[in-house]
């Protein structure tokens, strides 16, 4: 069969297998659980995939460069502490100054990748120590629950717009943001342009250490909006936090097409990753599947996408 026929073979796969698979799984759970289509659990669905959605976004940027952000999680529940500790001083403020932290832990990482030239999987592992400890040392390794005024601050994450809940409205804002930064400006085409083949990029002029830096920075930043957003669902900032969501946000944005080795993808397949993986974990309750084999399913998910969308020409390059 002729190369370029197998090329259009794989990329059709990458492109539709995540939807095909999507419905799929709706189909299947709601046979079997017909409560599960219900209206209310579709937008409970909705509500859990906008957070996880808002956490795989940022890391979206930079697997999109053929790196890895190991430090999301720790960063979401970095975030989470620190909006439980400032809320009731800063109002407001404290989900900004969360954030900040975010974009300054983001720029560290980034600086330290392309400074001193360290991989990404080991630079954002060092960046989850710190911000790990740095979560229990401010948190006296205790969750910290937000009092009853302080949760007045949190009406923007936890209320609701014509029965719409807002953190969906905030998940479809991240939503746009994010397209507008992957198709509309020159950050997205020279992500893309990297991911494809750094060496190339270099040669086309392309700043490929700045690229990498700001793509570093939004991860974080977008973890940062991640762990606020959790810290107003659930009342409290915690250290532990966001710690089970590192593996389902990286199986989302692999899951929903986009190369684990960089230059193909979209934040909409990570949009279509972050539901599959949304409805299988709430599938698997539906069907009385142990909470605790739900990692288990993840990891094979998540070796299964990889094989699928992987571009085997760029595994001896270590980004």
């Amino acid at each position: 069969m002729p190369k370029f026929i197998l090329q259009l073979d794989r990329e059709s796969l990458r492109q539709w297998l995540p939807l095909v698979t999507l419905v799929l799984l709706v189909t299947l759970v709601g046979v079997f659980q017909p409560s599960f289509l219900r209206p209310s659990t579709l937008l409970q669905l909705a509500s859990d995939t906008a957070v996880l959605f808002v956490l795989a976004t940022g890391v979206t940027f930079v697997i999109m460069l053929g790196g890895i952000d190991l430090s999301i999680q720790s960063m979401a529940s970095l975030a989470s502490v620190i909006v439980a500790l400032t809320v009731a001083r800063l109002g407001y403020g404290s989900f900004v100054l969360a954030i900040a932290i975010g974009v300054v832990a983001g720029l560290a990482s980034g600086l330290a990748h392309v400074l001193l030239k360290i991989p990404s999987f080991i630079a954002t592992l060092a960046m989850s120590g710190v911000l790990a400890s740095s979560a229990l040392v401010l948190s006296k390794e205790r969750s910290i629950t937000l009092g009853e005024l302080d949760r007045g601050y949190q009406t923007w994450i936890t209320g609701t717009v014509y029965g719409l809940p807002n953190v969906i409205i905030i998940g479809f804002i991240v939503l746009v943001i994010a397209h507008i930064l992957q198709s509309q400006t020159r950050f997205g085409r020279y992500s893309a342009a990297i991911g494809a083949g750094e060496p190339a990029a270099y040669a086309s002029g392309v700043k490929v250490d700045r690229q990498k830096v700001y793509a570093y920075i939004l991860s974080a930043g977008f973890a940062a909006l991640a762990g606020v957003v959790l810290a107003g669902r659930l009342a409290s900032g915690s250290p532990t936090l966001a710690a089970e969501m590192l593996l389902p946000s990286i199986a989302a944005v692999v899951v929903g097409g986009t190369a684990i080795t960089g230059g193909v993808g979209s934040i909409w397949r990570t949009l279509i990753g972050a539901l599959i993986i949304t409805v299988v974990r709430i599938g698997m309750t539906f069907l009385g599947v142990n909470i605790f084999a739900q990692n288990i399913v993840f990891g094979a998910v998540l070796i299964g996408a990889v094989a699928i969308t992987i571009d085997r020409s760029k595994i001896p390059i270590v980004k």
